[in-house]
């Protein structure tokens, strides 16, 4: 179900893409890694979130310009 015309996928990519900025934010600045503290560093479920954060990342950066075919929402950001 979609409310405000964004998709489920949209929202899980946005959330993703959100919790990988703020994790390397927190390690940039005080050198602490959330994901491997939580997960353990270099596990298999460490390397999924990973991955899943990488692909939420594409995703994103590709929506800019292109429909999501869930949501049918404009990238309009590069028509401006």
């Amino acid at each position: 179900m979609m409310k405000n015309g964004v998709c489920p996928g949209c929202k899980v990519a946005g959330l993703l893409v959100v919790v990988g900025a703020i994790n390397w934010g927190l390690y940039g600045i005080f050198n602490m890694d959330l994901v491997a503290m939580a997960l353990g560093s270099g596990t298999t479920g460490a390397k999924i979130v990973y991955g899943l954060i990488g692909v939420a990342g594409i995703l994103k950066l590709v929506s800019c310009c292109m429909k999501c075919p869930g949501c049918k929402t404009d990238g309009d950001s590069c028509k401006k």
